[in-house]
């Protein structure tokens, strides 16, 4: 089935997800979500006081996290032309692209509210790093495949939802937590847009769908991979189990791949089943290195429990 054609017959299914969402989305304001009477005058041209790493009481891992997840959420205007590019901005589906970008919106906003109020980043550093992040843009891998790209939102919506709350946990912060769990909150029900509209595309296109799913899962990235430093700074999220292999493997795809049943889907062609058969593989695959990534994590923490 051809692009146009998948929008075509998949827009009905958008319709009806729309309202879905809209049903159960609850409006917040993030200006509520943040401690404003924290805050005080940073130096510069208000002569206030320069940021110290003192300032705030989060651990550094977590202070990590937040950084990588707020730059990620800063690139949504690239985020935004990609996705209106490939579902285009008219019917259910701009209105989908233009209310889901809304809702994105808030999370940047709230998040840097936090960090700035509570000090709890280098608030130049963190400047920087956004002019540098959203500098490079971001360019949808899959181009105008539109089952490859509903499949990666299926999963990278609920790996951000993830990501979020642990984050939150991690930073022993209740009102860091409160914020970010009302964040992947909206993360999840984009999730569950996203997967019920990849749910439709296997009935419509099995084998599409199938090969769209294993395309994405042996290859995906999360949408800061472009991040200054991203490789290290994702090893110490790992490290610290905010977001790691495990967690992407049992936690990310192995839901998403039960409510698609993947394994049970019919019609499929050759290259459906040769699909089905490397998506197996993969998530084998990722058992493996999950397991080899505990036992250094393990060994690393015993060494350090001697020191």
């Amino acid at each position: 089935m051809s692009q146009t054609a998948l929008l075509v017959e998949l827009e009905p299914v958008v319709a009806r997800n729309l309202d879905r969402h809209l049903s159960l989305a609850k409006e917040w304001f993030p200006h509520e979500y943040v401690p404003w009477s924290e805050g005080r005058t940073f130096d510069g041209p208000l002569g206030g006081e320069a940021w110290s790493p003192t300032d705030s009481t989060i651990p550094d891992v977590a202070r990590t996290a937040l950084i990588v997840n707020l730059l990620t959420e800063d690139n949504l205007p690239s985020y935004h032309h990609e996705i209106a590019t490939l579902f285009g901005r008219d019917g259910a589906w701009g209105t989908w692209v233009h209310r889901w970008t809304a809702e994105e919106g808030r999370h940047g906003v709230a998040i840097r509210d936090y960090l700035t109020v509570t000090r709890a980043v280098d608030p130049v550093a963190l400047e920087r790093a956004r002019m540098t992040h959203m500098s490079e843009g971001y360019t949808n891998a899959h181009g105008d495949e539109v089952l490859h790209s509903l499949a990666y939102v299926s999963f990278q919506e609920l790996a951000t939802r993830i990501s979020h709350r642990n984050t939150g946990k991690a930073t022993g912060d209740p009102a860091c937590e409160a914020l970010l769990a009302r964040v992947a909150a909206d993360e999840n029900l984009h999730m569950v847009f996203y997967r019920n509209l990849l749910a439709a595309a296997f009935e419509l296109a099995p084998s599409q769908a199938m090969r769209a799913v294993a395309d994405v899962v042996a290859d995906f990235q999360m949408p800061g991979n472009g991040i200054d430093g991203f490789a290290r700074k994702s090893v110490a999220i790992a490290l610290a189990g905010i977001y790691d292999l495990r967690q992407h493997r049992d936690e990310v795809l192995q839901p998403v791949l039960r409510q698609w049943d993947v394994f049970n889907v019919t019609g499929l062609n050759a290259d459906g089943e040769a699909a089905r058969e490397q998506l197996a593989a993969q998530l084998e695959e990722l058992d493996r290195a999950a397991s080899r990534f505990e036992e250094k994590r393990d060994a690393r923490a015993a060494r350090l429990a001697l020191r």
